[in-house]
């Protein structure tokens, strides 16, 4: 698999685990000119935006890690847009998430969904 298959499998695993886990996902890859957002989600009350990330072993650290700084702007920002272009208004009850998907050694592959991963970042701070 090259890494865009790659990704899409993972993500699509991610995808099941959040369905499975009582969420309900609205859209897959959003994008606008800031970036993208993997996945978004309803999990309750809570519109959830969803990063997801993959690693095979540890060697680069915890694939949640992954998710930095610069990352979360991205995310931020285009969930800004979403919002705006969705009507959705800025009382409601919003969540930043990321499910990490790694893969040990013996093929096994280990999900968690880190439920609020990371707070807001206003947009000033670019």
């Amino acid at each position: 698999m090259n890494k865009r298959e790659t990704g899409a499998y993972y993500e699509n695993l991610a995808c099941e685990y959040l369905v499975e886990n009582g969420a309900r996902i609205l859209n897959r890859n959003f994008r606008n000119n800031k970036g993208e957002i993997d996945i978004i989600a309803k999990d309750g009350k809570y519109l959830a935006f969803v990063e997801v990330k993959y690693r095979s072993g540890d060697r680069y650290g915890a694939a949640e890690e992954a998710v930095g700084f610069s990352k979360q702007k991205v995310i931020c920002r285009v969930s800004d847009f979403y919002m705006k272009r969705f009507g959705i208004g800025l009382d409601s009850p919003v969540r930043y998430d990321v499910v990490a998907i790694e893969v040990d050694e013996t093929s096994a592959i280990h999900i968690r969904w880190h439920k609020n991963a990371f707070l807001y970042i206003p947009c000033k701070t670019w």
